[in-house]
């Protein structure tokens, strides 16, 4: 339960902090909803309009008072203590032909319990004031904001449609459902909110009164019996046992979350039977417990913290609630989230002049010192990972703890070691390390499935966060898709090229690879990269002087040199004969010193040891890849035509 205990920690340090999104921290006893009607009535409950409530508006979603079943309801009757769908508060919904069950007896049960006791509150007086009149479908109907025929609600809407309520604003807010073969839209779904105006009385909103808040948990927890010693925190500061929580919060990762982290229901099954003899001995939580932890977690999430692949959620906090740096995001969204937090402006890094590997060194430590200047050393940070097989059960796929030193510490090597010049778009091309998910794409592909790159996001958390080595089948792959050029568009193919070297170099640490060019280097892989980089951009110049656009013949054969360089070689100057010939009369001095360094480099084998040796045509590894890549980068830069090697747009 360390988790929670950190979770609930994260809420009472937060809760009314000057943070700018402090307030989205739910209360407790309390959920959020979408609303589609909101209903003004008077402090006497006398009706006085109603209007639809669309997605975009700034209270949505609302927070409403909830109790622990009605939070957690899936189907079946559950009502919400005040704000609910017009099935449950509306005892005019039969009449009107409502295709779906009734539920007001409950509904309006629970709110004359809660009004009747020594915590009501004025406005849920009136609400049941007005409830209890029997026309909320009534008064809607002649607002205008539902439609019908007769005294009979439409369940279908027809667009364009001339007869009358068949195009209503209602239908558009509304899911569609298939039923018997035609599409139904039931506006019994419609989800109500009050306002109540009273004199004097600023916030008239039912879901933006405090008191009114405060009011209903006061009136929830004098109905809660049941109690003993909370698993997360212990028992009250006096020693009294705690009030537990029967069922426990959902709508965790959005509006539409059904799953739940704790889940006990199975009295029949054997969830916990044959260990204990009830729920509580299995995970006894405390109600308010439970409440703040959940409610912060939903917070975490919300707040732009979390990285999301489908129903797998990693999110990333401090306790204290100062900003971190976002573990997934590449170098670039790093440092941009950085400048935004100081206000200052981003500028992208160009990955073509100066010393990058001095100059990305700098903006990194820049970075952060942000951080630290606001998060102490010894402050906690949590990284969990929330991931979910069925719609109902959610676990715990990760987390770890960590101080803040340590957290800064583990997420600075991790793009030190994986930095490399970046093109993942015509606006994104920067240096620095590439992000998760498109580590992911640049192994298997962009059309991979949700499950694959789920499964390799989650395997390269640890890498960052424990400081892991790589995964090598994951690298290779990289290295593989890079060197299979002509099977890809080119932009995409830049971008496989930096990740892969990125993460050729990240694997080997020890190795020591420079970003800009090693010319003392004298590998077998390494000369053979520079090669092939030299070869092409021969051929693209006599390319750009015959104004002809198409692939060079090194790039075509970039995969068959990469796996047979020797033999594939010999391929590949032949072909450069009569490009040679082209340039011998306009470019001659180009040809020249392209001629004299590809003699240098062959020249510069090792002749002693036979493994390293030109003639030796056993498959190159992801070194060949760096030594193409910066072979290219000093070639682009030296060149007097800056035309002759484009690069790629999307």
């Amino acid at each position: 339960m360390a988790w929670m205990q950190k979770l609930y920690e994260t809420y009472e340090k937060c809760a009314g902090s000057d943070l700018p999104d402090a307030k989205a921290l739910l209360p407790i006893a309390h959920t959020t909803q979408q609303a589609h009607i909101e209903i003004v009535i008077d402090h006497r409950g006398n009706f006085r309009r109603a209007h639809l409530v669309q997605k975009d508006d700034a209270d949505q979603p609302c927070v409403l008072p909830a109790t622990e079943t009605s939070a957690g309801r899936t189907s079946g009757e559950a009502p919400h203590p005040l704000c609910d769908k017009l099935q449950y508060c509306a005892p005019d919904y039969a009449s009107f032909g409502g295709a779906k069950a009734a539920y007001f007896d409950s509904y309006v049960a629970q709110l004359t319990r809660w009004c009747d006791s020594a915590k009501a509150h004025p406005k849920a007086k009136a609400v049941l004031s007005y409830v209890r009149k029997g026309r909320v479908i009534s008064d809607l109907v002649h607002a205008g904001v539902l439609a019908a025929r007769g005294n009979k609600l439409l369940l279908y809407q027809r667009p364009g449609s001339s007869r009358p309520g068949e195009d209503a604003q209602i239908f558009k807010l509304l899911t569609p459902k298939k039923e018997g073969g035609r599409t139904v839209i039931d506006q019994g779904d419609a989800f109500v909110r009050w306002r109540v105006e009273r004199p004097s009385d600023a916030a008239s909103g039912t879901w933006e009164d405090r008191s009114l808040q405060l009011a209903w948990q006061q009136y929830e927890a004098s109905q809660r019996t049941t109690k003993g010693v909370c698993m997360v925190t212990g028992c009250s500061e006096s020693g009294d046992l705690r009030v537990l929580a029967n069922q426990h919060p959902s709508k965790l990762r959005h509006g539409a979350d059904k799953a739940k982290l704790i889940s006990s229901n199975d009295t029949s099954g054997f969830t916990f039977r044959g260990r204990f003899s009830d729920a509580q001995q299995a995970a006894g939580v405390a109600f308010e417990v439970t409440q703040k932890a959940h409610s912060a977690l939903r917070w975490l999430i919300g707040r732009k913290q979390a990285a999301r692949n489908g129903d797998q959620v990693f999110v990333a906090w401090a306790i204290s609630g100062q900003s971190i740096p976002d573990p997934w995001a590449d170098t670039m969204g790093l440092l941009a989230s950085e400048q935004h937090q100081s206000g200052s402006e981003t500028v992208a890094p160009s990955v073509h002049v100066g010393d990058v590997g001095q100059g990305f060194s700098q903006r990194l430590q820049r970075a952060m010192a942000g951080y630290r200047s606001n998060l102490k050393d010894a402050d906690a940070v949590i990284v969990m990972g929330l991931d979910s097989a069925t719609p109902g059960r959610m676990a715990i796929t990760f987390y770890r703890e960590l101080t803040g030193s340590e957290f800064l510490r583990r997420i600075q090597t991790w793009h030190e070691s994986l930095v490399w010049p970046q093109n993942i778009g015509k606006d994104a091309r920067f240096v620095g390390a590439p992000a998760p998910r498109d580590i992911a794409e640049a192994a298997y592909g962009r059309r991979l499935d949700d499950k694959l790159k789920k499964a390799t996001v989650e395997r390269l958390l640890p890498c960052i966060i424990d400081g892991l080595s790589l995964p090598i089948d994951l690298v290779t792959s990289c290295c593989r898709r890079a060197f299979n050029r002509s099977g890809i568009e080119p932009w995409e193919w830049e971008k496989d090229l930096g990740i892969a070297c990125a993460l050729f170099k990240g694997f080997h640490k020890e190795r020591g690879y420079s970003m800009a060019l090693e010319e003392d280097k004298n590998t077998r892989d390494y000369l053979y990269g520079r090669l092939l980089a030299v070869a092409e951009h021969l051929e693209s110049r006599a390319l750009y002087v015959a104004k002809e656009k198409r692939d060079t013949t090194a790039s075509r054969l970039m995969q068959r040199f990469a796996d047979r360089p020797y033999s594939t070689w010999r391929t590949i100057e032949l072909a450069l004969g009569p490009y040679k010939s082209r340039l011998r009369n306009s470019r001659g001095a180009f040809l020249w010193e392209m001629e004299k360094l590809m003699d240098h480099l062959q020249g510069s084998f090792p002749t002693q040891d036979e493994k390293e040796a030109f003639t030796n045509d056993r498959a190159l590894s992801g070194e060949f890849l760096l030594a193409y890549h910066c072979q290219r980068q000093a070639l682009r830069k030296t060149t007097d035509d800056v035309e002759v090697t484009p690069a790629p747009t999307e």
